[in-house]
């Protein structure tokens, strides 16, 4: 959150350096005054007895003081309200001009980012990797599958719930190409820490030829391994879960594989996406993400390499 890439994160980003020296600024006149206090007060002796000569006595000087520090905290918290406020109205007028839609549904621990541009022939699906163009603002339409979950990328903006049966919806904008880090922010239970989002952020050119790949079906396996892989994926509980298009699995339960070899990570972020790793998480996925609705797939060692090499197509 400390290096923005985007109008939105710079906003929030000056409201909490205004919000951080307003409340470091009070700490400091309450620990003065303190101080202020202890070298001002008298001492006396230990065996002395209290001094009480002053417990009815009008102190219009201290009265004074403390009515001046809660005017002064009043108007400061007043004053936050109104940059709060102000920031707020500030990152909602971003314009949506040429806007990408994405309909991104957070599920237990998974992201499904669907793109719906254009016709409905453009529209293609992606799992826990999202590309958006550099410079085009972006709008996300949010929803939950199961519980409520929370979107959270530091450097582009803040943080909006996704709330099962309700829809909302959150801008952004890349200003700089990258890789910017995204995660749930809402405990939604027991991988909540391993639900992971990459927005990468591509030049305008390099976006439009990642979609057009995306909106492919899957390529046609190249040798028998593959093709062997490919047999084992359809009649495995693989494609009661998963969908790849250009194929007979057209399964929503888990995220879509067509391009699955050409992402980042595996799980949301569990998994550096490898060939050990994607033969790990086939084997056992509960050793590496305890509690995923993926069950384990007993394979032998060589279809299960089978099965990881047609994997490895899906670019």
């Amino acid at each position: 959150m400390f290096e923005p890439a985007g109008p939105q994160a710079h906003l929030i980003l000056q409201l909490w350096h205004l919000i951080a020296w307003t409340c470091a600024g009070v700490f400091a006149a309450i620990l003065l005054v303190l101080v202020a206090i202890l070298l001002r007060t008298p001492r006396a002796p230990m065996p002395a007895a209290p001094d009480l000569s002053t417990t009815d006595k009008a102190e219009p000087g201290p009265r004074r003081s403390v009515a001046t520090a809660v005017v002064a905290s009043a108007l400061l918290l007043l004053a936050l309200v109104v940059a709060s406020v102000f920031t707020d109205r500030a990152v909602a007028r971003m314009s949506l001009v040429d806007a990408v839609n994405i309909e991104l549904t957070g599920h237990q621990w998974w992201w499904s980012a669907r793109y719906i541009n254009g016709p409905v022939s453009d529209t293609f699906t992606t799992a826990n990797e999202v590309h958006i163009p550099v410079g085009r603002p972006v709008i996300f339409t949010l929803k939950a599958d199961d519980v409520i979950h929370s979107i959270w990328v530091p450097r582009l903006a803040g943080k909006k719930d996704l709330i099962p049966g309700r829809t909302a919806s959150l801008q952004l904008r890349a200003d700089e190409p990258g890789v910017y880090q995204g995660r749930c922010a809402e405990f939604c239970g027991l991988e909540h820490a391993f639900m992971g989002l990459q927005i990468v952020a591509d030049p305008a050119d390099r976006y439009e030829a990642w979609a057009a790949a995306q909106r492919r079906p899957a390529s046609e396996p190249a040798d028998a391994q593959a093709l062997r892989g490919r047999e084992l994926f359809l009649s495995q509980s693989c494609a009661m879960c998963h969908a790849v298009q250009g194929t007979t699995a057209g399964a929503q339960h888990g995220p879509d594989l067509t391009h699955v070899a050409g992402r980042r990570e595996l799980a949301a972020g569990t998994l550096p996406n490898t060939r050990e790793n994607l033969q790990a998480w086939i084997a056992d996925p509960q050793k590496h993400k305890p509690g995923t609705n993926m069950p384990s797939t007993p394979l032998s060692q060589a279809d299960l390499s089978a099965l990881v090499t047609y994997l490895e197509t899906l670019k």
